[in-house]
């Protein structure tokens, strides 16, 4: 049986805390790694993929026999990566007779395996296939369009599947206000067939229109290819209720002394301990006390000058 071992120290709490799963999700890290046999083609697919999303991966370049997600205890290793680097999606690449060029794309809820897709890779071009304007390059961490272009994306299940995983996967740190000088390029994704996906990376070149909204055009930069899709495994009810759970879905907590009223709108009680005014300690420099002493020295002054006086009448 495993010891569980609770952390003492703040410092070991805060970020274990930072690693828990959250209602509102920041941007998701990526792990890619690879098994014991890949191609050519399957390693500068991983490679640009981790070009596309530096800063935001971590890239494994050994050799990992034990890892076979759609198999029972296969993930094994995969969690264990996932805890260790704290990546929330996985791109895992294998070569054999049976899958070339395959890649299996999935995502961890509290660092398990979510959900999977399987996909072959074909006609892949890499970035440096294409020739453009390097002044039209993305930058490094800019937000991307994301497209999605045909009916199979809302008809056909495994590409519905695939949308989601690669929505997740492309889509980058999340933010809430955009500045739309800053996107720079896209991802665009057509629906060829049932079973097939045309991906590609464009870049946005920004022309005069006559108006005040510039006229878009795209640059492809590549890398493309096609993704067939092989296998896919969705989550259980259970397991997706609970990772889909919102802000909205968890209890209010109560605030004390405040009410809600449908006309008056939100009332608050504000509680005042009695002011005992006669024990109150005044100052020694208060305005009263300054007169009390002018008076009394004009007293004195004036019983000092009729004693004289009286005194010079003897």
């Amino acid at each position: 049986m495993m010891k569980v071992h609770t952390p003492k120290k703040g410092k070991a709490k805060r970020a274990l805390e930072k690693r828990a799963p959250k209602l509102v999700e920041t941007g998701k890290k990526t792990l890619i790694l690879q098994g014991t046999k890949t191609s050519g083609t399957l390693n500068a697919v991983l490679t640009e993929i981790y070009h596309l999303k530096k800063g935001e991966a971590v890239r494994y370049t050994r050799k990992n026999e034990n890892i076979r997600p759609f198999e029972s205890g296969g993930e094994t290793s995969l969690e264990f990566f996932s805890l260790k680097t704290d990546c929330s999606i996985f791109v895992y690449g294998t070569h054999s007779k049976k899958r070339p060029d395959n890649l299996v794309i999935g995502r961890m809820y509290d660092h398990h395996i979510y959900d999977l897709v399987e996909v072959g890779v074909e006609n892949f071009k890499s970035m440096e296939s294409f020739n453009y304007d390097k002044k039209l390059a993305p930058r490094v961490g800019s937000k991307p369009f994301i497209a999605f272009i045909g009916e199979g994306f809302e008809n056909v299940d495994e590409l519905k599947h695939l949308k989601e995983v690669l929505l997740d996967l492309l889509k980058g740190e999340v933010v809430e206000n955009l500045n739309l000088a800053g996107l720079d390029h896209a991802y665009v994704c057509t629906a060829i067939s049932s079973n097939r996906v045309y991906l590609t990376h464009c870049a946005l070149r920004l022309k005069k229109s006559g108006t005040v909204v510039p006229r878009m055009e795209l640059v492809e930069v590549g890398p493309s290819m096609d993704l067939v899709v092989r296998r896919h495994r969705l989550p259980n009810e259970g397991l997706r209720k609970e990772a889909m759970k919102t802000a909205k879905d968890q209890p209010k907590k109560k605030i004390k002394n405040v009410s809600s009223d449908a006309v008056q709108g939100t009332i608050g009680r504000i509680y005042i301990p009695d002011q005992k005014v006669g024990d109150m300690a005044l100052p020694n420099k208060a305005k009263g006390v300054k007169r009390e002493r002018r008076e009394a020295k004009k007293k004195e002054a004036s019983e000092r000058a009729s004693k004289k006086q009286k005194e010079e009448s003897e």
